[in-house]
């Protein structure tokens, strides 16, 4: 059997980007913020409906998080649950031009 070398790729950092997932950006974010929701809840070890009844918001919502189902899910709905959680959200954000955006500023 013939081994084909593999061609390494390096990802961006975003699988929604690489995978040009519409609204990578914001489906990036909420799998973030989800990430830390499960670990407070896994280091705490609450079930949902021991989350909603300290945080108030539906147990429905930390089940949709713990199975990344964030369709209805908004990130200001993620931020509540891990304030909820008592936790405490910092961003840096980094806004970076894209190639498409840049070749079309030097026209």
């Amino acid at each position: 059997m013939k081994k084909e070398p593999l061609e390494l790729i390096r990802g961006s950092g975003n699988i929604y980007r690489d995978f040009d997932v519409p609204d990578a950006d914001v489906r990036q974010l909420k799998a973030i913020l989800a990430t830390e929701i499960i670990k407070t809840l896994d280091k705490k070890g609450l079930t949902v409906r021991k989350a909603q009844s300290l945080t108030g918001i539906d147990a429905g919502d930390f089940s949709r998080v713990r199975n990344a189902d964030f369709r209805r899910i908004s990130v200001e709905r993620l931020v509540a649950m891990i304030n909820g959680l008592g936790s405490r959200i910092e961003v840096a954000v980094k806004v970076s031009r894209s190639e498409v955006r840049n070749a079309a500023l030097a026209s």
